[in-house]
């Protein structure tokens, strides 16, 4: 899966916040912010990565066991999901 074209991860002060690019990918629906975490697996993402490779970074990046990864990376993926913003 990957994030789909015309989004962009910016940094506004402490904020990591999901943009849309253009008339066609601007809704309001679609913006939203993200933790630390959710900004580095976004970037995982934008260069495409499937469920399994995100648990792994994620355990290897952070100090987390492999079972909160995964519920971590399941919340995560289901939220872009809901904003159709990664393609599968």
């Amino acid at each position: 899966m990957k994030i789909k074209p015309g989004y962009m991860l910016r940094k506004v002060v402490d904020i990591h916040v999901i943009i849309g690019i253009g008339d066609e990918n601007y809704a309001p629906n679609q913006i939203m912010s993200l933790n630390e975490t959710g900004a580095f697996l976004w970037r995982i993402l934008e260069d495409g990565a499937e469920r399994d490779q995100l648990v792994e970074r994620l355990v290897s990046e952070y100090d987390v066991d492999t079972h909160t990864a995964e519920a971590d990376v399941d919340a995560f993926l289901s939220s872009l999901r809901e904003k159709a913003l990664i393609a599968e």
